[in-house]
């Protein structure tokens, strides 16, 4: 009987040693605040140069309508980790509410319960507590430190020994430092210079002007953001436009020097064949998009994000226009690659099979994604805030606003990828307005999104902004506790 018990443990240690074999390592890679064209392999080599980014590229599948959670780093960022919505963790601002690991566990707790061991490098803005191994499952987190700093920690981990396949989350602060060089700050990862004469500048964008019959609700958000500090962009000129958009590029050219060290250090490892690749960021930046900085709004600047799968010899190169959702379909893809069941309460897709090149019989044909506009400054007597839903469908973008009296937009984005005309109000795509109010009614029952209902009230009436109404609206979903009012980084 002993014989035999020892027969079936050394037959269980192979049968791990040999999964364990060909289960690949996993590399997270996520900038900060990167739009998705933001790529010499996208936007070509003029104005940005990306080695490291393209070389992702070269060996794996660009995702080209992959969009955030919401468009702020908190919500986003604890999206993708937990695989939930942001309406589901209550995290729809960046306002710390701590999560409870067993409702909702990091993708640290998956990998390191599947045998993985787990590293994470870099900005948080998770709502687990750092020191807390057991809430979120990642064997090292060193804290924060400038990307530089980053990188050097990871190449250290890197060229370790491993006896196990690791997950390795390397999370970079820039181009985010935008923020400060819209307000003339010092940047943490370093200056970028001085700007080229005009000439040698990249060029405004071409939806820089408002789009035409906008939703009120962007007019005075935007009035409200550049009413503050935070947002010092009013006065822009369509030059310092063009200062701003070529320092965000060499931020992200200095983020993609400190990538390219840690895929150098893979290379070196000789792990490169073994690792899947996933880049990503957590929210874009509208660099003058319809007037705006930084992120918040649904337009495509700001909402939708690079993300690369690759595999060496595995994933097919090239890109794939379906539609992905980073919050939610991040965490299945790796759990598809590295043998894990998905757990029932997510609900997102793994990418394998459109990275691998397999045949996908049939995909999502709308997402969903929130947001809650809680940053802006006063207008008038009012300090206005107000949430929103979009609904990306293929062709279509629809929103719809909690505050304002023209409340929903739409846009079609195969005819208007700029997003300069809003079609809400043209009797013309009125049927279109409906079916999109019907995807977003069936999003909210399919996932007990209860903000929908109060969205699509009455058909959609006015509900004005008002002083009464603003003071008492509260990031929706957090708790009015001490830990839900103190603040995340602003920005």
């Amino acid at each position: 009987m002993k014989k035999v018990f020892a027969i079936l443990t050394l037959l269980g240690l192979l049968a791990s040693i040999s999964l364990a074999a060909t289960r690949p390592n996993i590399l997270y890679i996520m900038t900060d605040q990167q739009c998705a064209e933001a790529m010499s392999c996208r936007m070509g080599a003029q104005y940005l140069k990306t080695p490291a980014m393209d070389s992702i590229a070269a060996n794996g599948t660009i995702f080209a309508r992959a969009y955030v959670a919401n468009p702020i780093c908190m919500p986003s960022r604890n999206s993708i980790f937990t695989g939930r919505y942001p309406h589901e963790t209550g995290i729809t601002a960046n306002i710390y509410k701590a999560l409870e690991p067993s409702d909702f566990v990091c993708m640290g707790t998956y990998l390191h319960r599947a045998g993985y061991q787990t590293a994470y490098y870099g900005k948080w803005h998770l709502c687990y507590d750092e020191k807390d191994i057991k809430s979120h499952g990642f064997d090292i987190v060193p804290g924060k430190g400038a990307d530089s700093a980053i990188a050097e920690n990871a190449v250290r981990f890197i060229t370790q020994k491993h006896d196990q396949p690791f997950l390795l989350v390397a999370s970079f602060v820039n181009p985010h430092n935008v923020c400060e060089y819209a307000r003339g700050e010092p940047l943490s990862n370093g200056s970028v210079g001085e700007p080229p004469p005009l000439a040698q500048l990249p060029p405004a964008p071409a939806n820089l002007l408002p789009a035409k019959n906008e939703p009120d609700t962007l007019t005075v958000m935007r009035k409200s953001y550049h009413a503050t500090d935070t947002f010092p962009v009013g006065n822009f000129t369509p030059e310092k436009w063009r200062e701003l958009r070529w320092a965000y590029y060499r931020m992200i050219e200095k983020v993609d020097a400190e990538i390219g060290k840690v895929l150098g250090a893979l290379r070196q490892a000789g792990l490169e064949e073994n690792t899947l690749i996933i880049f990503t960021a957590d929210h874009g930046e509208c660099a003058g998009a319809h007037g705006f900085n930084q992120k918040t709004v649904f337009f495509e600047e700001a909402a939708r994000v690079p993300l690369i799968v690759s595999l060496k010899g595995a994933t097919r190169k090239g890109l794939s226009d379906r539609l992905v959702h980073t919050g939610i379909d991040i965490l299945p893809t790796m759990f598809d690659f590295a043998g894990i069941d998905q757990p029932k309460k997510l609900t997102g897709l793994s990418l394998r099979p459109l990275a691998t090149g397999q045949s996908v019989a049939t995909w999502r044909d709308h997402l969903v994604v929130g947001n809650n506009m809680v940053q802006g400054g006063p207008v008038g007597d009012l300090s206005p805030t107000t949430e929103g839903r979009m609904v990306r469908s293929e062709r279509y973008k629809y929103c719809v606003y909690f505050y304002g009296e023209h409340r929903e937009s739409l846009v079609d984005l195969q005819k208007d990828p700029g997003e300069t005309i809003d079609l809400a109000t043209d009797p013309a795509y009125h049927k279109v307005l409906l079916e999109h109010r019907d995807l977003l009614r069936k999003f909210a029952t399919d996932h007990n999104d209860t903000l929908v209902a109060e969205l699509l009230a009455d058909d959609v009436k006015p509900r004005p902004f008002t002083k009464d109404a603003t003071q008492k609206q509260v990031p929706r979903g957090s708790k009015k506790d001490k830990a839900a009012k103190k603040k995340g980084a602003a920005n």
